[in-house]
């Protein structure tokens, strides 16, 4: 692995200045709305920098957005989200939002396990009532 040339910007910089993305560059990188970033916004889960009416978003904001989504495919709802992210600024920083996300995913995996066995068991119980109805439609 070769280390960057000495005093070239690096990816996250243009010409020394740190990246920043508008809401549209956000938006489809992400594959949401715009709509939908202004919401995130709104409830506090990201904070860009607003210049008159434009929004500029930075690395910590884009952070904030993939970790919101994330938890969004994960099922989490979106105070948990929000609690989770903003572990990470408290005293015991990552630990602890590590320890608080663990068991979230313990929560959310003992959930969708019985939802599975309920949906098993609704897939059994279909399955007999249609064998049933079978039976009797082959006696008519």
């Amino acid at each position: 692995m070769t280390s960057p040339t000495k005093g070239a910007p690096s990816p996250a910089t243009d010409g020394g200045r740190e990246r920043t993305w508008t809401i549209r560059e956000i938006a489809d990188e992400f594959g949401v709305t715009t709509r939908t970033v202004r919401y995130y916004e709104d409830v506090g889960l990201i904070s860009p920098e607003r210049q008159g009416t434009a929004r500029i978003f930075h690395r910590r904001d884009r952070t904030r957005l993939a970790l919101v989504l994330r938890g969004k495919r994960l099922g989490l709802p979106l105070d948990e989200i929000a609690t989770i992210i903003n572990l990470y600024d408290a005293p015991r920083g990552r630990r602890s939002q590590l320890e608080y996300l663990l068991a979230q995913i313990e929560q959310r995996r003992v959930d969708l396990e019985q939802r599975r066995r309920d949906i098993e068991d609704t897939l059994t119980e279909l399955a007999a009532v249609e064998q049933g109805c079978r039976e009797d439609l082959a006696n008519l």
